[in-house]
Order: C-alpha cells, then structure tokens, then sequence
C-alpha cells in the first residue's frame, strides 16, 4: 500500500519467493506464481469493491492503526487492502484459510462479501472459515 522502488519491489519478489522455496515449499507439488500478473485478483477486487461499502472499511482496526501511522493521510490503496485480500481468498473458492488474530477480522470481510455476493447473485462463492494458528 506505499509506493515502492521498482528495482526494490523486483528484489522483494526474488527474496519472498526464495525464502517460500527455502521453507520446503516443492513447486512441483504446488503452483508459486507472483500474484501482480494475475489481473483477475484486481478484477475481482475492483467488483467486490463495488458491493463493499465504507464505512465498514473505515472500521476495521488496521485502517485505524496505519492511517495514525501515516498522519491521518492513509491511502485509498490501504482503505481497500482489505477488499483486495477479500478477492485474494475468493477468487479460488478458497473454504479453509489460514490467519493470525491480526486478520480474522479481515477474514470476516471475506465472508460478509462472499455471502452478500451470493445472496444477491446466487451461490457462487464458498464462505471461508478460519485456521488459527496454535503460536
């Protein structure tokens, strides 16, 4: 959510997916794709965004926290991270998802959008429930 260096942004990518390969992740047991040349996270974010309303937004803690952190300027980006994580998770029918306490308020986004995307569409996307970690 804040603008980075491109060259900076490329070596993040290298590094994240090393340290994913280095934790045992076996790509050829699982797909590991960068998220950014998959347009259809955007897409649907931009779609579950439309059905999203504000001031649920303005809710969440984590605006709350950042925004302070950023002199009360935070972004449109970090208002609708949120959403955004919202399309991340629903955009493969995701049913079980792993969160820290962090984000199971951002998990039940995700449900609320799923379930007012269904109710005003049809039953399209699964409900995702939460995997707490035992740390």
């Amino acid at each position: 959510t804040m603008p980075k260096e491109p060259a900076v942004l490329r070596q993040n990518i290298l590094d994240t997916t090393a340290a994913v390969l280095a934790c045992g992740i076996d790509p050829k047991k699982c797909f590991l794709f960068r998220q950014s040349v998959v347009p259809q996270h955007a897409e649907l974010a931009w779609i579950l965004g439309c059905l999203t309303n504000v001031p649920r937004l303005l809710r969440l803690p984590q605006w709350k926290m950042k925004r302070d952190s950023q002199n009360n300027e935070g972004t449109v980006g970090l208002l609708t991270y949120p959403v955004l994580q919202a399309a991340d998770i629903l955009l493969y029918k995701s049913t079980h998802v792993p969160v820290g306490e962090d984000q199971v308020l951002h998990l039940e986004l995700a449900q609320d959008i799923a379930q007012h995307f269904n109710k005003k569409y049809g039953e399209f996307f699964p409900v995702p429930k939460a995997i707490l970690s035992e740390l």
